[in-house]
């Protein structure tokens, strides 16, 4: 079975190192094509994976379709390649905001299509990914599907309703971690400590709690009170982040992720 990529930047270098890392499919049975010879030579070399002519070869031979370039640029690829797919191409997308109907209209046909909002953790093999099928897909190719996606980090399916806030809550969220890891990074720096070391204790401490969360079950409230201790600094630090609307900021950055790739 060989699994076609259109566009060869991060998120799709993410899930080919995921997939032959974890042997879904051999270099051979991986196909690709991206705009710039730089990028096309550079994933070669990388990853040793077939480089086609064009994206309508690409659609030609793969039995897995994945779209993996901007929002913006479907409308041109499908374009090119919606006459070169068969009935049993199974097509992704991880482009966000773009629903399984406007998709399709770009087909002008029915086609298999699995929705795909992947986050860029999955570059290290740790992504998150909501997953939605229309009804053409049976549970033996969204199986298929499924560990392909899963290669590259944890992916679960959902409906489609729910993946605007899919890519809120996990799409867009790495950038706000990332800030938050800064700023804390930040507040170390300003008590003294060298910047590098402070990173490493911020990120490290990021990383470490959201593992004690999965791995526990436990409610991530629980966890906040596990540390505050009575009239302790840990309380005094909440107080503070409390009183600067910190939990409503937020909710508000996830709100507006959400509608924007609405209007995507």
């Amino acid at each position: 079975m060989k699994t076609g990529f259109i566009g060869l930047g991060n998120m799709a270098k993410a899930m080919i190192g995921g997939m032959l890392a974890k042997k879904i499919a051999g270099a051979e049975d991986i196909l690709g094509y991206a705009k710039t010879e730089e990028t096309r030579n550079r994933v070669k070399e990388k990853y040793q994976i077939r480089i086609l002519e064009n994206n309508c070869k690409v659609a030609q031979e793969a039995d897995i379709l994945i779209l993996a370039v901007k929002p913006q640029m479907f409308e041109e690829v499908i374009s090119q390649i919606k006459n070169s797919i068969s009935d049993d191409t199974l097509v992704i997308s991880i482009a966000a905001g773009k629903t399984m109907a406007q998709i399709q209209e770009a087909f002008e046909k029915k086609i298999k299509l699995v929705r795909c909002m992947p986050n860029t953790p999955a570059m290290v093999g740790d992504g998150c990914s909501g997953v939605c099928r229309n009804e053409l897909v049976s549970d033996e190719e969204m199986d298929r599907c499924m560990e392909l996606l899963g290669s590259f980090g944890t992916a679960r399916e959902v409906p489609e309703k729910m993946m605007d806030a899919v890519g809120g809550v996990s799409g867009s969220s790495p950038a706000f971690v990332f800030m938050f890891i800064e700023a804390l990074a930040d507040g170390a720096v300003k008590a003294g400590m060298p910047r590098r070391q402070a990173y490493q204790f911020a990120a490290q401490t990021v990383y470490g709690s959201a593992k004690l969360m999965l791995e526990t079950g436990m409610h991530p409230g629980e966890l906040k009170d596990m540390v505050c201790s009575p009239g302790g600094t840990t309380i005094e630090g909440v107080k503070t982040l409390e009183e600067m609307g910190f939990r409503g900021a937020v909710m508000n950055a996830v709100e507006a992720c959400v509608e924007k790739s609405k209007k995507l």
